[in-house]
């Protein structure tokens, strides 16, 4: 059991380190979010497409409220990563994912109201904690430049990204990630296929490669995984064990775009982690 539970903490962790990348790679994009989403997407689509079909995987969907849930879930997912994509245009990578990583706490008092739980001491703490921990990170920032909006646009991304996976927390006991994954998909590409109709941005050579990787790595990969990861522990538990990712993203954005992190991100990394690791504990306790 014990060796299981350690499995699953991988597990998550693993999801975590690839979904970071997103902070990477999307800021190296400079063609308009909903766009760069579109695009990720579609190329999401094939890749995830072609792994169910080797894989065998069931594709198909058992009731219409089912088929309404997971419409609803990738409608959501789609605001979440456009909202996540504007806020790394406005600031940078560690901006961006730390105030995106505020997700754990809209979670921690959302999941009662979605599942009639009762809301936990402990969780509002370890909640508490990590929002400390994302004000050391950020403590040294201004509000007289666009890093303000990328905060607000991050914490909106992040509400979305909660109340997302609240709403597919049910279904990854009946179905498999990479097929929920696939029909979000498919949700977020019609909503936004219409701008082709709007735009007549390209992305460059190197945008192509980094939108293929996006799908690849943080799409048909590290949110396969995560879906997979809630079968194991609660949308509260693994949002707080999630949150290590920031510490991924700013690790990658140090190696691939030399952003060196201060003193009050190494506080705020240390505050979060510790959150994580009582979390990892208490979970594997239950």
């Amino acid at each position: 059991m014990k060796n299981q539970h350690l499995k699953n903490i991988a597990g998550l962790n693993l999801a975590m380190l690839f979904i970071s990348t997103s902070g990477v790679l999307g800021r190296s994009l400079s063609i308009a979010p909903a766009l760069s989403i579109l695009w990720r997407s579609l190329f999401a689509i094939i890749l995830l497409g072609l792994y169910c079909w080797f894989a065998k995987i069931n594709l198909k969907v058992n009731s219409k409220k089912d088929a309404l849930t997971i419409a609803l879930s990738g409608l959501f997912l789609g605001a979440h990563w456009i909202t996540y994509f504007y806020s790394l245009q406005l600031s940078n990578v560690a901006i961006a994912l730390l105030s995106l990583f505020t997700y754990p706490i809209f979670t921690v008092f959302l999941e009662p109201v979605f599942y009639k739980t009762k809301l936990s001491l402990k969780h509002i703490i370890l909640g508490l904690l990590v929002l400390f921990g994302i004000y050391f990170l950020s403590a040294d920032l201004t509000f007289e430049s666009d890093y303000t909006k990328g905060i607000i646009v991050g914490l909106i991304s992040a509400l979305f990204y909660a109340i997302r996976n609240l709403i597919l927390k049910r279904k990854v006991v009946t179905y498999n990630g990479s097929m929920l994954m696939f029909y979000q998909l498919i949700m977020v590409t019609l909503l936004l296929v219409p701008l082709f109709f709007f735009t007549t941005e390209i992305p460059t050579t190197k945008e192509w490669y980094a939108l293929i990787l996006l799908a690849l790595l943080t799409t048909a990969i590290g949110h396969t995984l995560f879906l997979k990861s809630l079968q194991h522990f609660s949308v509260t538990s693994a949002s707080l064990i999630g949150s290590i990712q920031p510490i991924y993203g700013i690790i990658l954005g140090v190696i691939f775009l030399q952003e060196i992190p201060n003193s009050n991100t190494l506080i705020g990394g240390i505050l979060i982690l510790t959150s994580v690791v009582i979390e990892s504990i208490q979970a594997g306790k239950k």
